[in-house]
């Protein structure tokens, strides 16, 4: 009797919203360090940017591929904002970054990178499993500072605005090149099919696993609503 209390306790376990594989937990808790690392930064993502962005992705520990000449290889996840864009921050999706000629101008072979999706068209391509940057959407270094005033045509243009983190330092970067693609094992691991990824960046009210819960709290307290255009 207590050995089946035991079995049935595991089950719940691994089936409640809470539940999700060691590497994906970790993963979370590295985006959300990233994000925390930016909330406390002097010199980071203009907030106003931030404010007007509908996705943010982060992809931490971005280390050089073993393959291909200046590829790169990164996992991280992705959140949106919920209700068209006027709602709080939805559940994580896990995502993947692969490819890409691009160099860390502020040096070190690992950085991590977040990416403000800046255009509604941007969830439709970080649904559609796989997209290149700069080939089918546009990707741009963003600018740094507390003050974007000077980088308006920047981000009135670009879908996308990226950054990488190395060092502690935060910095524009060119992602042209590479891929972002949905993490379908990752998000298994999470959501164990309970939920589509449209949902997830679309739908607020949603279970969130606690991993995934720090996340959307960090970002929820960076940006609690996004700023017209």
């Amino acid at each position: 009797m207590k050995n089946n209390a035991i079995i049935l306790a595991s089950v719940l376990l691994m089936s409640s919203p809470g539940w999700a594989g060691e590497k994906e937990i970790e993963r979370l808790d590295n985006c959300r360090a990233v994000l925390d690392e930016l909330a406390n930064g002097s010199e980071g993502i203009p907030r106003d940017l931030l404010d007007k962005s509908r996705c943010v992705i982060v992809i931490p520990g971005v280390k050089k591929a073993a393959l291909g000449v200046g590829g790169r290889l990164g996992w991280g996840a992705a959140a949106c904002r919920t209700d068209g864009g006027g709602g709080p921050w939805g559940s994580p999706l896990m995502v993947s970054l692969k490819g890409g000629s691009f160099g860390f101008q502020i040096g070190g072979e690992s950085s991590d990178f977040v990416l403000l999706v800046m255009d509604p068209k941007g969830i439709d391509h970080l649904l559609s499993n796989k997209f290149t940057l700069g080939a089918d959407v546009s990707v741009a270094a963003g600018p740094v500072g507390r003050n974007a005033e000077a980088a308006t045509d920047v981000s009135l243009h670009a879908e996308i605005l990226s950054y990488s983190r190395s060092r502690g330092i935060f910095a524009g970067v060119s992602l042209e090149g590479a891929s972002l693609a949905l993490d379908k094992k990752g998000n298994y691991e999470v959501y164990h099919d309970r939920v589509t990824p449209r949902d997830l960046a679309t739908r607020a009210g949603l279970d969130v696993p606690t991993a995934g819960r720090r996340l959307t709290e960090a970002l929820q307290k960076l940006s609690p609503r996004r700023a017209s255009d």
